[in-house]
């Protein structure tokens, strides 16, 4: 079988090596050159662990292949997937849906035979409809059967989450993309993964109901975290107090700073603005949006009253840039609420993340201090502010740690110290939701 996958973005180029990796013939698109020629070159635009050796791998192997012609991928393929972005539309809200059609339009445009046309964009309900409406108005000569097939990959464990999944769902009404997407997914079906087929609106908002249902779990355990600072609880029993209850599950209850990404702030914010589109409110993921914006923007006022009330003249480092560890992505991070206002504040910030520097330059301040590892971040510092729970910080000693520093405030918004050992080591440690 041969597919054809729209955008080399972190969706289409994941997903596009892991249906190489099943034995497809694979051709990623992007009408980005340089980007085309970099993934030529064994160049990986995106941080993913084991990506790079996942896609040396299979171009070595003849599977996976690279260009900026939508034309050539497209006339052999058996299905032919749209992984564009979806941001959202400045000024509403609204998911960005010109990637989406651009791309369906041009692939109509040159196809010479029949093909699946599938979305693994994440696309408001009614898209798929409206893609196949446009697939028979510019090519009714063609039989072109439209699908829905939302990925659900975390960034960080994506391939783990595309080779093993919990699930995969197909919404379509044609028996023909049935077969063909049943094809594509055998691997999976062999080690007795379910296999959701439905239609084409329930595809499209089982993945906004999935995003929107796990940001209201984080939004929920940080409510329930501030709740324990008050009464002098600790939320890391309360969470596994709940989590253990098999009706709630374990995952999505770490509390922290506030939901950041690619998915889910996007995402919850068009499934309100759909759900207001046709008259069916959504006031629980409406609160969830505007708990989780006023939650990042109050980190900062956090460690501004753990230095005293005041950050002016300090210095404060910075451990971790990106929504989460084991990416580079930057996008909507709580450290970009964070850090511009203890700059504004003041505070000269000395920051470290494993991956996402040359992400976060364009988009902090340019005063903001870029050093080579925790250690230099901390050297000199009068406080220093945990932002992401990358695994390398867990190690760090605190003894280390205070004989880099010259204050002994630490802000872990993230809980990845022992109180007790930060104490130990002369610390006024504050953390989120313990006592």
């Amino acid at each position: 079988m041969h597919i054809a996958m729209i955008g080399a973005g972190y969706v289409g180029l994941v997903s596009g090596a892991c249906f190489a990796e099943f034995g497809i013939d694979v051709s990623v698109v992007d009408k980005d050159e340089s980007k085309i020629a970099a993934l030529k070159s064994g160049r990986i635009p995106i941080f993913e662990p084991g990506l790079d050796e996942l896609v040396k791998s299979n171009v070595e192997d003849g599977r996976l292949h690279f260009t900026t012609d939508t034309a050539e991928a497209v006339n052999k393929a058996d299905a032919v997937f749209i992984a564009v972005g979806t941001p959202s539309r400045r000024g509403d809200g609204h998911a960005d849906l010109s990637y989406v059609f651009a791309a369906a339009r041009e692939i109509c445009q040159a196809l010479t035979g029949p093909t699946v046309l599938v979305t693994k964009s994440t696309v408001p309900v009614g898209t798929g409809r409206k893609v196949a409406a446009l697939a028979k108005e510019l090519r009714p000569d063609l039989d072109i059967a439209v699908a829905s097939n939302p990925e659900f990959l975390r960034e960080g464990s994506a391939i783990g989450d595309f080779m093993r999944p919990d699930r995969v769902v197909i919404g379509t009404e044609s028996d023909r993309a049935r077969a063909v997407l049943k094809r594509l997914y055998r691997p999976l079906y062999l080690i007795e993964t379910p296999i959701v087929f439905t239609g084409l609106e329930t595809a499209e908002l089982i993945k906004y109901a999935a995003n929107a249902f796990l940001a209201t779990k984080i939004t929920f355990i940080n409510e329930i975290a501030d709740l324990c600072e008050k009464v002098g609880a600790d939320v890391h029993d309360v969470a596994k107090g709940i989590g253990l209850d098999g009706r709630i599950g374990r995952k999505f209850l770490h509390a922290g700073p506030g939901f950041g990404g690619s998915c889910f702030p996007k995402d919850t914010l068009a499934l309100v603005r759909t759900a207001q589109d046709v008259g069916s409110p959504l006031r629980i993921v409406e609160t969830v949006i505007a708990v989780n914006d006023a939650r990042k923007a109050a980190m900062s006022e956090r460690v501004i009253a753990a230095c005293d009330g005041s950050v002016a003249g300090k210095t404060i480092a910075v451990l971790g840039l990106t929504f989460k560890p084991e990416t580079d992505d930057m996008r909507d991070s709580p450290a970009l609420a964070i850090v511009p206002r203890l700059v504004e504040a003041g505070a000269t910030i000395r920051a470290y993340d494993p991956e996402g520097m040359e992400q976060a330059r364009p988009l902090l301040p340019p005063e903001v201090q870029y050093c080579r590892d925790a250690y230099d971040a901390a050297s000199g510092a009068d406080a220093l502010v945990v932002i992401t729970e990358w695994n390398a910080f867990r190690a760090i000693p605190p003894a280390r740690l205070a004989q880099a520093m010259r204050g002994r405030v630490v802000v872990d918004l993230r809980n990845i110290f022992d109180p007790a050992a930060m104490r130990e080591a002369g610390f006024r440690y504050s953390s989120i939701g313990r006592p």
